[in-house]
């Protein structure tokens, strides 16, 4: 008889009905992964989006979906409970910095409380890895490019970026009192297809076809290290198969920030290539064959000028840095939403 192959455990995707979740999720199950994914399903944008994801994964049989919020503490324990997860992939969160300003405990509901009962689900279940998404916006007020993990990053310029720095300060106690090896990635701003409607090429892209203009802010020269999603994916289930370990060399007398001697890392993920805003419209005009009515403004509170990763210790430690050009990822993007929403 045939020998058949071990059923590996688990791999839990929070945050599997929106943008980065839906995308990873699709790739570890084509690789084969058994996967629980986990949404609130909230309505923060269009739940109709959010619902033709979860579509497109239910025809996988290794592919099981749980709707839960991360802030209820019961519900969470007991999917840790009920099934053997050893892995998880942490992407649910409150998004967003403009959001922030106007509903601001969304933000601790989610990406506090929320992400303690992740840790404290990892801890119980003996979990080997957990991945979760921190972000570019823990740079803050940090001017010094490009941003590097080895940097210090105590000046957030906004509550989501603050929940952020929290989530890396939370997972670093518990990988140093529970040694759960954890490794945070700080993402810059992921486009793509399947994107958020609440990110500035989707709302480009829908106000352009429709002949409206566009707000841009910082009069366009915000400077972003734009990183496609495939990129993104490519990064996560790279570190996700090189769990965390604690950095040997690593000194309390000249504590380096982006390691420890706790089984805790973090890295960059994004492009590595700034590009003005401006030249990001300037490309998306092409790849939609149409002008932008642009109306200029100044920069927003919570916003960053410039956000620029150095992905040096990502591309030693996995082997990989993200590489997809604009002009590709941005076409991609309009041919998706193009067929997706018929235009």
């Amino acid at each position: 008889m045939p020998v058949r192959k071990k059923q590996q455990d688990p791999i839990l995707v929070t945050g599997v009905a929106g943008f980065i979740g839906f995308h990873t999720a699709i790739r570890l199950l084509e690789r084969g992964e058994q996967v629980i994914g986990l949404d609130n399903v909230n309505d923060y944008y269009d739940v109709r989006l959010k619902k033709a994801r979860l579509a497109k994964l239910k025809p996988f049989k290794s592919f099981s979906f749980t709707k839960l919020d991360l802030a209820n503490r019961a519900g969470m324990k007991k999917l840790f409970a009920k099934q053997t997860i050893r892995r998880v992939v942490h992407l649910a969160a409150q998004a967003g910095v403009r959001y922030s300003l106007v509903n601001p405990h969304a933000y601790t509901d989610s990406n506090i409380e929320g992400f303690l009962n992740i840790l404290e689900g990892c801890r119980h279940a003996k979990v080997k890895h957990l991945v979760y998404a921190s972000s570019s916006s823990v740079y803050g007020g940090n001017t010094q490019m490009p941003f590097s993990i080895h940097d210090n990053v105590d000046h957030p310029v906004s509550l989501y970026a603050a929940s952020k720095k929290a989530n890396e300060l939370m997972a670093h106690c518990y990988a140093h009192l529970y040694r759960v090896p954890c490794t945070g990635l700080r993402f810059f701003t992921v486009y793509g297809p399947w994107g958020r409607p609440d990110m500035a090429l989707f709302i480009f892209t829908k106000a352009i076809l429709e002949g409206k203009p566009i707000e841009v802010y910082n009069h366009g020269k915000m400077r972003r290290d734009f990183t496609y999603i495939d990129d993104i994916v490519e990064g996560v289930i790279r570190t996700l198969d090189h769990p965390a370990t604690p950095n040997q060399a690593w000194s309390g007398d000249k504590p380096d920030p982006g390691t420890s001697s706790a089984p805790a890392r973090i890295y960059n993920i994004g492009n590595h290539q700034p590009v003005e805003l401006l030249h990001f419209i300037e490309v998306l005009e092409q790849a939609l064959g149409k002008k932008a009515v642009k109306k200029l403004l100044p920069i927003q509170p919570g916003d960053v000028p410039a956000t620029y990763a150095d992905v040096e210790d990502l591309t030693r430690d996995v082997g990989f840095a993200p590489a997809t050009p604009i002009e590709e990822g941005i076409s991609r993007f309009v041919r998706w939403y193009r067929e997706f929403y018929k235009k």
